[in-house]
């Protein structure tokens, strides 16, 4: 039962693609139905953030390019080029799923943000019936891991994730953030994040803009803030000495004529902007306006190289117990697709035993003597269960019929070799 895991990440893809290609969270449900009605899928998840997109299917017969094709027609993408999208297949499949729960693949080395989006794609699969056992069960293995990376690993000893970068780049720009107006843009767990930590270096003031009130309301109270709606954005732009905007908005919240405005106000006073939403919340020709300084999650980059350093020791340990653990989930399918395979093995020759053994008392009931009969049931039990094998090893190609004749050697000891005993009781209940 092939699983398979394909994707596009900061690792691989600009932003401007990265935001196309993502799903928001309120079509999943949708996507995951489309996704599930192609022909092949059994399971079906999708992971969407800012920073990845990735689709996990348990499929035996669909084609990367099938998956692929879909994915690009669903979001009305023209073909990618081959180096933006990563594959993984199987036991790299296991493999990348562990990584990322535990934060190893993530633009912030061990960062546990990711970890929270994975579980709500989880619970959105899982609401939308796309789930199986396959599925289910690397989400729940993930997560185990991932908190055993945590706990056994010095992974998450610095307090370092893309809102700390955040605050970080921001203290570059303002060298005592004490004087400065922030206003947050969202209430979600990245501007919260970024809230608690201007709070600790003590920004002037905090503003907190959300489409529900009720939320921002919520947030501002954590961090001392004051809390708007969306409407009121126009307002209090001009006042934003640092603005950081996280939503989930499908068009930008923040547009250009509303900030050339508020730049005019400021005047010629500086305002740094951070984006840190995909699909973006600033229109990009902002980045243009004099004295503006716009910034998108892409850019927090070489500040999260040097927070990385600190945790690379770590991801070693990481790895290691990653390469454990995907090893156990992968002994658990194999096990599972080997017994689905010996009980369909078992079902198919207790159906072909019980057509011949019908057939056979028939001819009891018809007067034939019995020692007719027991030929007949031994020789047409032993064509019946010989004939498909039979067959396809005459069909198989040159290759082929080589690799199967010495599996069948092997499967019924015809290479010399002994089977075990024969385990009568279970074979009569077979």
């Amino acid at each position: 039962m092939p699983l398979m895991t394909l994707g596009l990440s900061h690792h691989t893809t600009p932003i401007e693609l990265r935001e196309r290609m993502a799903f928001a969270e309120a079509d999943l449900p949708d996507a995951l139905a489309r996704l599930r009605a192609l022909e092949g899928v059994d399971e079906a998840a999708i992971l969407s953030t800012c920073n990845r997109t990735e689709i996990m299917v348990v499929s035996p017969r669909l084609s990367e390019g099938a998956l692929l094709a879909w994915w690009q027609g669903d979001r009305s993408v023209a073909p990618l080029h081959p180096q933006h999208v990563y594959r993984h297949i199987d036991q790299k499949c296991v493999e990348h799923t562990l990584a990322v729960a535990a934060g190893l693949d993530s633009m912030v080395l061990g960062e546990p943000q990711i970890l929270g989006q994975m579980k709500q794609s989880f619970a959105i699969a899982n609401e939308a019936a796309s789930l199986g056992p396959v599925l289910s069960r690397l989400f729940q293995h993930a997560f185990a891991v991932a908190k055993q990376v945590r706990s056994q690993t010095d992974i998450g000893a610095h307090p370092v994730s893309v809102a700390y970068a955040s605050v970080q780049m921001a203290k570059r720009i303002y060298e005592d953030l004490s004087q400065q107006t922030a206003l947050l843009v969202g209430a979600g767990e990245m501007i919260t994040l970024v809230g608690r930590y201007l709070q600790q270096q003590g920004v002037k003031q905090i503003i907190v803009a959300n489409r529900s009130l009720e939320r921002a309301y919520a947030l501002a109270a954590e961090i001392g803030g004051t809390a708007i709606t969306l409407d009121g954005l126009a307002q209090a732009l001009p006042g934003a000495d640092l603005v950081v905007s996280s939503t989930a908005a499908r068009d930008a919240v923040i547009r250009y004529d509303a900030m050339r405005q508020a730049v005019k106000q400021r005047r010629r006073k500086p305002v740094f902007m951070i984006d840190l939403a995909v699909p973006r919340d600033i229109e990009p020709r902002i980045g243009d306006l004099p004295d503006v300084y716009l910034y998108t999650i892409d850019d927090l980059r070489h500040v999260v190289a040097e927070n990385m350093k600190l945790r690379e020791g770590a991801a070693l340990q990481a790895k290691a117990l990653i390469t454990e653990q995907a090893q156990v989930f992968v002994h658990w399918l194999d096990a599972r697709d080997a017994g689905d395979t010996l009980r369909a093995l078992r079902d198919n020759a207790a159906r072909q035993r019980d057509e011949v053994l019908a057939k056979a008392l028939r001819r009891l009931d018809g007067g034939e003597p019995a020692d007719q009969v027991l030929r007949y049931l031994a020789d047409s039990l032993t064509n019946k269960l010989l004939h498909a094998p039979v067959s396809r090893l005459g069909r198989a190609s040159r290759i082929e019929q080589s690799l199967l004749l010495d599996a069948t050697r092997r499967l019924f000891a015809l290479d010399g070799g002994r089977l075990p005993p024969v385990d009568e009781g279970t074979d009569r209940e077979a």
